[in-house]
């Protein structure tokens, strides 16, 4: 591991003990970083707790870290230490989710491509939109976009 790569893991680390702790939450985490972004696992008993309503709390815990990783960079001012996304996951509960997804799309591309209907799809967040718009990007004959604002943003599958 060089310095920085230490640097960035502790500062994500240290960021994470502190919510965890000021939540009551007992648990573990791995931190490892990648080319592109940190990734985080974390175990706990009191997964739901931490996931919430279809992620909803696990995404205000992945933004608020992402935030103040970002400010405490910024603050330092030392041009070596360059931001890094991060990305949470709770007891594989997003990879769960995205594998659950992932095949779920594969069955309505194929009712799109039967039917020559275009298929609507429920409102979801934007990291399980990305998942879908993936896995149609790999199949051929379909195309995807997304539609509607804010709560209501959804995908629609199109034969093209």
């Amino acid at each position: 591991h060089n310095p920085q790569v230490l640097m960035l893991e502790s500062k994500v680390s240290e960021i994470l003990e502190n919510i965890l702790g000021l939540l009551n939450l007992e648990g573990s985490f791995e931190v490892a970083e990648e080319e592109e972004l940190i990734n985080v696992s974390i175990e706990t008993e009191d997964a739901g707790r931490l996931i919430g309503r279809q992620g909803e709390t696990l995404s205000a815990l992945q933004l608020l870290v992402n935030q103040i990783l970002s400010r405490q960079i910024q603050l330092e001012g030392d041009e070596s230490l360059k931001f890094k996304k991060v990305i949470i996951d709770v007891s594989n509960w997003r990879k769960q989710k995205e594998d659950d997804l992932a095949s779920r799309t594969q069955k309505w591309i194929e009712q799109v491509k039967q039917s020559g209907e275009p298929l609507e799809l429920e409102p979801m967040p934007a990291w399980q939109r990305r998942v879908v718009h993936l896995e149609v990007e790999k199949a051929e004959g379909v195309t995807s976009e997304s539609t509607g604002e804010g709560e209501e943003r959804h995908l629609i599958i199109k034969k093209i």
